[in-house]
């Protein structure tokens, strides 16, 4: 393999592709990126047998075929060097050799037919969503997504489609975060993408663009198109949450609250919890007013917030301050509402007007 190509282009795609690429693994190849070139282009992909990152860029190709680099040393390397246009040479015997100006690296390689192989989509259903909304449905729900590998479906974002809405749903067994929006599409679909690879598909999304999010789903396996990018990720197996059942109906208190307002409030009275204090946050709500409280070894703290809108009854309650600023700081409306029932009953979080997203949060148990 030698090829010719351009610094930048090179740079910015390895950046990319180097966050599939294994920290550690028993292949070793998948450490590593593989790079192939033919057509005119160089093709870079990473993968950890969960989900892969493909792309490529121009080239000029003087001998095509593959190789696979140490990711987090090619990306260093072709960083630091000092022009604008890279050589890399593969000898027969796999020595790489990386050139720009009078700089010249040398390095090991492995054979690209050692990297395994991406997996096929065959007969993949396909839908098209606009960019904005689904980034908006991702970076509103993922941040629910299970870290707890004892129940792996809980660790990935359910995608339920159908009736001309898509809704999204993820949950870690201490909150619910859901948020659903009307397509015109007719498709009918239900899968859960793993929450490591939705992640990257947000970081990839480009703001403020009218484009759309091509999806192409099979059984098993996903994969987004996104501008020059491809990430294709294998779907999480088992019964997801019902999340519909999770929802309770019955409410007996209803606050309309700042946004903000309440977030500063926690985050103040949340000083004295620090990682090594598991402490809840203590939430008194009465007519017009919420009092918040906590306490811990290292001392306690109070505030009020005054002239809330609160239709109920009076009603204490706990909650993990992380989960409820979470929810709250991914509402992205100046007003929420906020519905309670009882102590133990979980909290909703909805918007003033509308109900296109919806947070869920457990309560904690209160000490006196």
């Amino acid at each position: 393999m030698k090829i010719t190509c351009n610094k930048e282009k090179l740079v910015e795609t390895l950046s990319v592709v180097q966050r599939a690429v294994s920290a550690k693994s028993n292949l070793a190849a998948l450490e590593g990126v593989l790079l192939k070139a033919e057509n005119q282009q160089l093709t870079l992909c990473g993968y950890n047998m969960e989900y892969g990152i493909i792309t490529n860029i121009e080239a000029q190709v003087e001998k095509e075929g593959s190789i696979v680099l140490s990711a987090k040393l090619l990306t260093e390397i072709v960083r630091k060097l000092p022009c604008d246009e890279i050589l890399i040479n593969v000898s027969d015997t796999l020595n790489t050799t990386i050139q720009s100006g009078n700089c010249d690296f040398s390095l090991t390689g492995i054979n690209g037919s050692e990297f395994p192989k991406l997996p096929d989509i065959k007969d993949p259903e396909t839908i098209e969503l606009p960019l904005e909304t689904i980034k908006s449905m991702i970076r509103q729900t993922i941040f629910a997504v299970s870290d707890d590998d004892s129940r792996p479906i809980h660790m990935g974002t359910l995608f339920d489609i159908k009736d001309n809405e898509i809704t999204l749903v993820s949950v870690d067994g201490y909150r619910l975060a859901l948020r659903k929006e009307k397509i015109n599409e007719k498709a009918e679909m239900n899968f859960v993408v793993p929450g490591k690879a939705l992640g990257e598909v947000l970081r990839l999304l480009p703001d403020g663009e009218e484009k759309k999010l091509k999806i192409l789903y099979s059984l098993h396996h996903i994969k987004f198109q996104i501008d020059k990018y491809q990430i294709i990720s294998r779907l999480l197996e088992g019964e997801f949450l019902d999340y519909k059942a999770s929802i309770p109906e019955n409410f007996n208190t209803t606050v309309n609250i700042n946004t903000r307002t309440f977030i500063d409030s926690i985050e103040r009275v949340s000083l004295m919890i620090m990682d090594r204090l598991k402490s809840s946050v203590h939430c008194m709500i009465s007519e017009n007013q919420i009092r918040l409280f906590c306490q811990t070894t290292i001392g306690k703290a109070v505030d009020e917030i005054n002239g809330v809108q609160v239709q109920g009854k009076d009603i204490e309650i706990g909650f993990n301050s992380k989960y409820m600023i979470d929810a709250l700081k991914n509402a992205e409306t100046d007003e929420v509402t906020i519905k309670l029932d009882t102590p133990i009953s979980p909290i909703k979080i909805m918007p003033k007007s509308g109900d296109n997203f919806l947070f869920l949060v457990l309560p904690v148990k209160l000490r006196y």
